[in-house]
């Protein structure tokens, strides 16, 4: 093993930003993103960066940012300090074996070990994986204040400005009928100069979906997105087989073994891919390729990240060939502050792949400095109502 590449050290931090408004979901409100930022540095002085995000706290799935970070320091570290650096394949496996779940804490790292390899090597992470095929791609923006004239004025003005012209509504607190009436009053305002699709985040029974889906696509809603809880696939296939609109599965999930059954029951014709809840970006390659061989549409999912997860997330979607839906990578648009020295860029209603090499991102010391949990300032993430 070479001595110039081993593991030195692995340390993580957990940053609290802002967001610039609420942001509401079906289970919990969010006021503030929780990120948990890693860093591993090699012995030939290199380092890479990597990101763990979730949204709502434990709201919306078993990781927090508490647990993503407590993983990482107490069963990831020890496993991979020492190993070489390069091996990434090998570090995923040993990790696999060694650590169950955790995909979001897992990721965080294999996203730094990406990095740092492509730094070595003077590539990009998206060369690791093939190649970059895009240099931008679409990037919706999801409106999800909960009041529809303030959803109107948002989406009004990202179309003005030619920032986004795809929206996902975040509906599901609501009874069905206010929410498919909320949907409609924005697809109306918007016209056909936007896609407006929703996120229910498995807020619906069955008996609710029917009717959802009915009012949605009737109200002109190209798509809906996980409209059922995840473990309810034989509910997602039938409402995929019942209408025209597209029916995506998200909270279902959760790296290539969920895929695979999802993909065989028919129970979506769309899969969000994240990073993060794939468990990394060699798992969310595999959702992918599951998707592609059954013939089912893709979109770049995103747990809002900051613009580091957003960068590494890029790096992969660039070489997808065809993403038919597009993408959501517009975390850092959400935060109040930026923590790249160079922020991803956003214009003509897409998102460009970062140049250089790693995923392309290089960190602000003084904002990492400044959100950091241990310096001091607390933020409230989340509230239930």
């Amino acid at each position: 093993m070479s001595q110039v590449t081993k593991i030195d050290q692995i340390e993580t931090l957990i940053l609290d930003i802002p967001t610039i408004r609420g942001h509401v979901l079906s289970m919990a409100t969010m006021r503030t993103q929780t990120a948990v930022l890693v860093r591993v540095r090699f012995a030939d002085g290199s380092e890479g960066i990597g990101e763990g995000t979730t949204i709502g706290g434990l709201s919306y799935g078993a990781e927090s940012p508490e647990s993503i970070k407590s993983a990482i320091d107490t069963y990831i570290t020890p496993a991979l300090v020492g190993r070489n650096g390069d091996d990434v394949n090998g570090a995923i496996q040993l990790v696999d074996k060694l650590v169950k779940g955790n995909r979001i804490a897992k990721a965080a790292v294999e996203i730094a070990l990406w990095d740092g390899l492509g730094k070595r090597l003077g590539v990009s992470v998206a060369q690791l994986f093939g190649g970059a095929v895009h240099e931008r791609l679409p990037v919706a923006w999801t409106l999800a204040s909960g009041n529809s004239e303030t959803d109107i004025a948002e989406a009004l003005q990202m179309i003005e400005t030619r920032r986004h012209n795809i929206f996902k509504l975040k509906i599901g607190k609501r009874d069905v009928k206010d929410d498919v009436a909320h949907v409609a009053r924005i697809k109306q305002a918007v016209g056909d100069a936007a896609s407006v699709r929703v996120d229910v985040n498995t807020a619906w029974s069955l008996q609710d979906a029917r009717w959802g889906l009915k009012g949605l696509q009737d109200a002109g809603c190209e798509l809906v997105e996980q409209p059922v809880p995840a473990r309810y696939r034989r509910a997602m296939a039938e409402l995929a087989a019942g209408y025209e609109i597209a029916v995506m599965a998200d909270e279902a999930l959760n790296g290539p073994e969920d895929a695979l059954e999802v993909a065989s029951s028919k129970a979506a014709d769309v899969f969000a891919v994240k990073v993060a809840q794939s468990g990394g970006l060699k798992r969310a390659s595999e959702v992918i390729a599951i998707a592609q061989a059954a013939g089912l549409g893709l979109y770049g999912g995103t747990m809002l990240e900051t613009g580091l997860g957003t960068a590494a997330a890029l790096q992969l979607f660039a070489t997808i060939e065809r993403l038919d839906w597009g993408t959501e990578f517009f975390g850092p648009l959400l935060l109040t502050d930026e923590i790249l020295a160079n922020p991803i860029a956003y214009r003509d209603f897409c998102v460009e792949i970062p140049k250089g090499v790693g995923i392309g991102a290089t960190l602000d010391a003084d904002k990492i400095a400044f959100f950091r949990r241990d310096g001091g300032r607390t933020l409230k993430a989340v509230a239930g109502a």
